[in-house]
């Protein structure tokens, strides 16, 4: 082979190493930048940051972070003051972490709470859906008694008593006082008392005369705030019951509604009316 021949070829093989090596270069160098940029990503929200608790004055609320991903490595959380429907949220100040406790200022507000993720990275933020409007309240409402009877004196809610306690008829009075032969109607009213005598608003009184045919059966009544219900009768073809009749039995009931008629804190009670045939 001639001496020029044997340069022409060394020279393609230099070529050919050197533009190999540089393709080799470029390809290390696209590489490594791809996996510079995988490597930069800030942390994704997979499930939004949750809060739990009662949206009144006083009570707290308790936060949840919820879930990311590309591995956070801190959270901040802060607490926003927004309007009813959730928008034009604040930053509730010297709040931070996942606990916040309601104030007066959160009455009429709903409340979210933003998290901010970190990693080397980057931040990302995340909020909470709304709470339900804050609400004033008032005072805890005192856990009923063993007893069925709620705190304090004087007048009561059928609502508020539970059994053990049941309730008690413990006054009738009637007008007229005796019924006489000329008698047509009959006004009856009842006390209903419960928890040592206090009275009690809203039992269910119901009363039917024994033997029937006598009285009319009034439609059942509530008990006002001082305890008493009055129930009105009409005399019937079957009273009297004899020429020597001297009283009317009444029996009367008192129940909480949606108890059934025997059970519950209900009672029962048998009443006499005097009957006088020769005034």
């Amino acid at each position: 082979m001639s001496r020029s021949i044997r340069k022409r070829w060394t020279l393609l093989g230099v070529l050919t190493v050197m533009g190999t090596t540089l393709a080799l270069v470029i390809g290390l160098g696209a590489f490594a930048g791809a996996g510079a940029a995988a490597s930069k990503a800030a942390p994704q929200n997979t499930s939004s940051p949750t809060t739990k608790g009662t949206a009144q004055n006083g009570q707290k609320l308790n936060g949840n972070n919820g879930k990311w991903s590309e591995k956070p490595s801190d959270y901040n959380d802060f607490w926003l003051r927004c309007d009813k429907s959730g928008g034009s949220c604040a930053t509730i100040s010297g709040t931070s972490g996942t606990t916040y406790t309601l104030t007066s200022a959160d009455v009429g507000s709903t409340i979210r709470l933003r998290v901010d993720a970190k990693n080397q990275d980057g931040t990302t933020s995340a909020t909470s859906v709304p709470t339900a409007v804050v609400i004033a309240g008032g005072k805890p409402v005192p856990p009923t008694p063993a007893t069925g009877c709620p705190a304090g004196n004087g007048s009561m809610q059928i609502a508020d008593l539970s059994a053990p306690t049941r309730l008690l008829i413990d006054q009738q009075q009637t007008n007229p006082t005796v019924v006489v032969r000329s008698t047509r109607h009959l006004v009856v009213r009842y006390h209903v008392s419960a928890c040592g005598g206090r009275s009690v608003q809203g039992a269910m009184v119901y009363a039917t005369a024994v033997p029937f045919n006598q009285l009319n059966i009034p439609a059942e009544t509530t008990t006002g705030a001082d305890g008493w219900a009055q129930l009105d009768f009409n005399m019937l073809a079957g009273s009297p019951v004899s020429a020597n009749q001297q009283l009317i039995a009444i029996f009367t009931r008192a129940r909480k509604s949606g108890d059934v008629a025997l059970g519950g804190i209900s009672t029962r009670r048998l009443f006499s009316v005097r009957v006088n045939l020769h005034a």
